[in-house]
């Protein structure tokens, strides 16, 4: 019980941050993606590849969070996106405060889409609002089609879910049919696009998304 207590609280007081988060996102115009996913499934790859779309259509950046190095957001910034690290040390999760305190960096403060990576993890960062305006999963192909239902979590929480790395299908027997079947067992609302970021194929789809997303905002 007292597990369940702490836990409690220290999610409370996320969502008080988050609330400020969301608060700045509206006044600023900002369309805030939360990417959610195992390390390497593919999440700075898909950053990296929607940088190129962005430039000339729409001002963007990017959050990029891991416990140690600044490797993604480098990664990022040579694709010609604007980014910051946030380092998060012990912690498996990026938080709403966190977030709160690189709002005004100046990478960050005029961008009309920012796209957060998260830590790569399943689990924990998917319990953690952080002011966004929807959460997207990611699945590659090598993790296997039954994640969605062994962590339900995330997917409940996700507004799209992104499968990658389709460019290796031929080499399991990884099904896309079957990982939208899992995911809507555990998530009926969930839209799903199947993409490779290496080769591109399937990528419009991300990006016809994303218009959706910022059309709505």
């Amino acid at each position: 019980m007292t597990r369940l207590a702490v836990e409690k609280k220290v999610l409370s007081k996320n969502d008080e941050f988050a609330a400020l988060v969301r608060d700045r996102f509206r006044e600023r115009g900002t369309v805030a993606i939360n990417i959610l996913g195992s390390p390497g499934s593919g999440k700075t790859s898909l950053v990296e590849r929607t940088a190129a779309w962005t430039r000339g259509r729409v001002p963007a950046a990017a959050l990029s969070g891991d416990q140690a190095t600044d490797n993604d957001a480098r990664r990022i910034r040579e694709a010609g996106l604007p980014a910051l690290q946030i380092t998060t040390g012990n912690e498996c999760h990026l938080n709403a405060e966190r977030i709160l305190a690189v709002l005004d960096a100046p990478e960050v403060r005029n961008a009309r889409l920012l796209l957060i990576e998260n830590v790569g993890n399943l689990i924990c960062p998917a319990a953690y609002d952080l002011g966004e305006d929807a959460k997207v999963a990611v699945l590659s192909v090598p993790e296997g089609d039954d994640k969605p239902e062994k962590y339900p979590a995330l997917f409940q929480r996700a507004e799209l879910l992104v499968i990658n790395k389709i460019d290796m299908l031929a080499l399991t027997d990884f099904s896309v049919d079957r990982a939208v079947a899992h995911a809507r067992s555990v998530a009926p609302h969930l839209d799903a696009v199947a993409l490779s970021t290496r080769t591109g194929e399937g990528l419009t789809l991300w990006f016809q998304w994303i218009e959706n997303r910022l059309a709505r905002t």
